[in-house]
């Protein structure tokens, strides 16, 4: 056997994840990533070694693959608490073989309720006060003043315990009814931001596990805890309910010593723990903060402080059924943004501009007398004339932190347990003259890795892409939310048509793969998923209203959300996972749609029409083609109505996914070897497409609902015969002329309206789009400022008036995905990118372009440049796999790669002219072409 040094094993991963602690899943998967200092490097085997403390626990041998991603591991039974390590090496397809790769580890949790002795408990303290019920429309308005008297105090929790010599490890599994942080003799425990994160709290309890043993010493130790309301009893959601889940704090936390001699100890909440409150006089999700210095209790998590007169907490009894490990990276802080200036307003006001929106907190320096009181208030963008606007309207949307000091020395504060959505910070109380310095934003975000950008010729465009970089940021803070300052709710329609993009921009995977374990506990009995998972109480009035828990393109997201990570990262488990879901949702939709009939309001239906009847999803109430442009706000201001697009629209959409659905869900039953579910599937697919194309659309293509993001729904979820599709295209173009180039697509279509003008041969026109600097355009959010992607296209309208929405929504930075699919190239043939296809557009009119995309199986790169008529196209592609690469304009005699005949390139699979293209398939490696545009 032959080592090879050309080849290395890196970026070994567990679960996504490198290195993970306090994990549950009994049957982990391995990913690796295959370094090769040569061109056309394919894996046709690989070992996988697991050990522990003990010796070896499962050896594979070697195993005939050519698949780096997603081994499961089929060893012996995994224990709690237990940490494992493992190494992989491959062979090549010369018959090499790899070096080991570096040790890497993983450790189990608590895989059992009754590895839990811990106790939850709860501080002495008065219940949460439930706010007052409102109908829903009052309580968007915000029709009632915040009471902030009624705001709970954080309780601080502390208990002394001895800890013995020759400490080997320690472990803390803990969770919260809550959030909380945890100290361990006056240092902070862990980086975890917001734990325990939120979740379906009654159903779905995430516990964090920590590594303790650095913080513990022998002799006299003390744990303590501080607990905020959070997601748990604290504001969240659209109308700003509070008590989601109950009305009192709690903490359940077992701490694990395991001795050098091989003996252990358990410390866990019970009535050992003290209780108190402290400086935290309030800490709310959504109204902020209230930090009191004066009441500063110092060195109170230290074993020398005097907790005599701090009251007993209660024992409580609470289901642990519920409490799962933590999955994928949490909430931190994940970098900090200078403040560019220091305004003074019209108004005479004192702002803090960080020049960028952002989710996150600001830290204050400050230096005054005791009692001094300094308010800061957020917001993410100033009125007309200048001044602090609070964008944000309704009920409980303060934003606003108060910090009143202890005097003396330099002062430090930072809001500990909420976060603002913001880029302006207005200042008031502050002692003396203020120093921008003095301010650093801190920006909060789950922690995810980078895995793309897009740069090109056009700076507007670099700056949209980093608006939707931005705006992912802010919004996948534990959750994919929609805007980080008004609701903070997980809309699943907003991830469904944001998934694409999110998976190019950052490592999505392990995030949403969480978040899809919500929906499906969520899922109603009747197979309706929610318009918001984790699904908020204050969300049920909406339903009511409604009639329904659903809407058609949002309740979807269980089905295209676990598609796109499949598509993405090669993973079938997510779809295995979400079948029963996907299946329950298409039933619910099927039964929806065949429960209802015309002739119920007198139509006499007979027939092939009743037939057809059956495949429509003419049903209840959706939200459609939501905001579209010229059906909500109009371009002077004077007219709002968000329904509008819903009502006029509802049909066709909910028809369109009704198709869509459950032509996904055939291809995904048909992957899982559920061949008679795929049949019946498809067939249901294509009645649907039938039914909608014979009742909707007239001889000239004309559909019933003439609108822009119709046609395109349409076009993309193969709704329109293939003798009609030129029709309906015509359709399309003649309104997007009509609107002198300018996009009029909602929500649903936005994702698809691009690919369908390109794939129709109509790139053209999706060029004038995305150029295009009138409103509504992704360009004119860029030139009236925007740092973020809005929620309205006419946030800000063109005669300067500044609305009341968001300024922080990434669902329209969807177009991301079609930036680096369509203008970079940067393409997939098959799921996971195994084999590549790279095809830029060198047509559009930038003078250049470029992606990059770290995949599962390593750096995918596509970068063109224009020079007159001369073009340069360097691309990289990962060991163990291939690339379909086309050459736009390219002559087969003509092009050159690093200076010698493509013909004769190291590496070369194939090459052949096809049409105006050169197209070349290779291996591995990177590859830079040189040709003049001739065709």
């Amino acid at each position: 056997m032959t080592v090879t040094r050309e080849v290395e094993v890196r970026n070994v991963k567990c679960e996504y994840m490198t290195n993970p602690i306090g994990m549950d899943i009994v049957s982990p998967r391995f990913s690796w990533v295959l370094h090769a200092s040569r061109r056309n490097v394919w894996q046709t085997g690989y070992q996988i070694i697991f050990f522990h403390s003990a010796g070896t626990l499962w050896d594979t041998g070697k195993i005939e693959s050519n698949s780096s991603v997603n081994y499961e591991y089929d060893g012996p039974a995994l224990c709690s608490r237990q940490r494992y390590y493992w190494m992989v090496r491959v062979w090549d397809e010369r018959g090499n073989v790899s070096s080991w790769s570096e040790t890497a580890y993983w450790e189990m949790g608590l895989l059992s309720p009754a590895d839990w002795e811990a106790k939850w408990i709860e501080p002495e303290q008065s219940p949460v006060i439930e706010e007052q019920q409102m109908n829903f429309y009052d309580r968007a308005k915000g029709s009632v003043p915040t009471f902030y008297e009624n705001l709970h105090p954080c309780q601080m929790l502390r208990k002394r315990f001895s800890a013995g010599e020759g400490i080997r490890r320690a472990r803390i599994y803990a969770t919260a009814h809550g959030i909380y942080e945890l100290e361990l003799n006056g240092k902070r425990v862990g980086d975890q931001e917001l734990a325990p994160e939120m979740t379906a709290y009654d159903r779905y309890l995430q516990y964090q596990t920590y590594d303790v043993t650095g913080l513990l010493t022998a002799g006299d130790n003390v744990i303590g805890a501080i607990l905020a309301d959070g997601w748990y009893a604290g504001r969240v959601g659209l109308m700003g309910d509070n008590c989601q889940y109950g009305n009192r704090q709690a903490l359940l936390m077992q701490m694990e010593i395991e001795y050098e001699d091989g003996s252990r100890q358990t410390v866990i909440t019970d009535k050992q723990f003290v209780s108190s409150t402290g400086p935290l006089v309030y800490s709310d999700l959504f109204i902020g903060e209230r930090y009191d210095a004066r009441l500063e209790k110092l060195d109170w998590s230290l074993p020398a402080y005097d907790d005599s007169c701090w009251s007993a907490v209660h024992e409580v009894q609470h289901d642990r059924s519920c409490l799962i490990a933590a999955y994928g990276e949490p909430v931190r802080v994940v970098m900090d943004v200078k403040p560019i200036r220091l305004l003074i307003t019209p108004k005479g006001e004192i702002l803090i501009d960080l020049g960028q929106v952002i989710a996150g907190r600001v830290r204050m320096r400050v230096r005054g007398a005791a009692g001094t009181t300094i308010t800061l208030e957020h917001s993410e963008v100033l009125d007309e004339q200048g001044n602090f606007l609070n964008n944000i309207i309704g009920r409980f949307k303060d934003q606003k932190d108060v910090y009143v000091l202890k005097g003396g020395d330099d002062e430090v504060y930072e809001p500990r347990f909420t976060f603002h959505g913001f880029r302006y910070v207005k200042v008031t109380g502050y002692p003396g003259t203020i120093n921008v310095n003095d301010f650093l934003g801190i920006v909060l975000s789950s922690d995810l890795g980078m895995t793309g950008d897009f740069v090109c010729s056009d700076e507007r465009i670099n700056r949209l892409q980093a608006n939707i970089q931005w705006s992912q940021r802010g919004n996948m803070l534990s959750i994919p939310t929609d805007c980080p300052q008004r609701e903070r709710a997980g809309w699943t329609g907003d991830i469904q048509v944001f998934a694409p993009t999110a998976c190019f921009n950052m490592d999505v995977n392990a995030f949403l793969t969480r978040w899809l374990r919500n929906v499906a506990v969520e899922q109603r009995e009747d197979g309706q998923v929610p318009i918001v998972v984790p699904y908020l109480k204050g969300y049920a009035l909406l339903a009511e209203l409604m009639s329904t828990d659903s809407s058609a393109g949002w309740g979807d997201a269980c089905i295209i959300v676990p598609w796109v990570l499949y598509n993405n990262y090669g993973d079938v488990r997510v779809l295995k996972e979400n079948y029963e879901m996907m299946v329950n949702w298409v039933a619910y939709i099927e039964k929806s749609a065949s429960n209802y009939m015309p002739e119920e309001e007198g139509i006499p239906l007979t027939g092939e029409l009743r037939e057809r009847q059956s495949y429509l999803w003419n049903t209840g109430f959706h939200f459609g083609d939501w905001l579209i442009p010229s059906l909500g706000i109009s371009i002077g201001g004077d007219s709002v109505d968000m329904m509008k697009s819903s009502f006029a629209t509802k049909e066709l959409v909910a028809t369109c996914f009704y198709a869509y659905s459950t032509e996904l869900l055939a291809k995904i039953a048909q992957l899982l070897g559920k061949d008679t579910d795929a049949k019946r599937y498809v067939d249901l697919s294509c009645k649907v497409q039938k039914a909608f194309a014979d009742e909707y659309m007239d001889e000239n293509g004309r559909l019933k609902a003439h609108f822009q993001g119709i046609y395109v729904l349409a076009l993309q979820m193969h709704m329109i015969p293939d003798d009609a599709r030129d029709k309906v295209l015509n359709q399309l173009v003649h309104l997007i002329e009509a609107n002198s180039y300018r996009l009029d697509t909602g929500f649903l279509s936005v994702p698809f309206l691009l690919d369908v003008l390109c794939d129709n041969g109509r790139s053209d026109i999706a060029y004038k789009l995305l150029y295009q600097t009138e409103c509504p355009s992704w360009l004119y959010e860029v030139e009236k400022g925007a740092t973020t992607i809005w929620e309205a296209w006419q946030a800000i309208m063109p005669n300067g008036k500044v609305t009341n929405v968001s300024y922080n929504h990434y669902a329209f930075g969807c177009v991301g995905d079609w930036l680096y699919r369509w203008i970079a190239g940067v393409n997939k043939d098959e799921a996971g990118y195994k084999n590549i296809v790279i095809h830029p557009a060198i047509d559009c009119g930038l003078t250049h372009a470029g992606a990059r995309y770290e995949s599962v199986y390593g750096p995918i790169a596509s970068q063109w440049k224009l020079m007159g008529g001369h073009v340069v196209q360097a691309v990289t592609i990962p060991a163990n796999t291939t690339a379909t690469i086309y050459l736009p304009g390219a002559l087969l005699s003509e092009v050159q790669e690093s200076g010698n005949p493509v013909q004769k390139m190291i590496g070369l699979l194939s090459i052949k002219q096809e049409n105006s293209a050169v197209v070349i398939e290779v291996g591995n490696g990177s590859y830079l072409f040189e040709y003049t545009r001739s065709l």
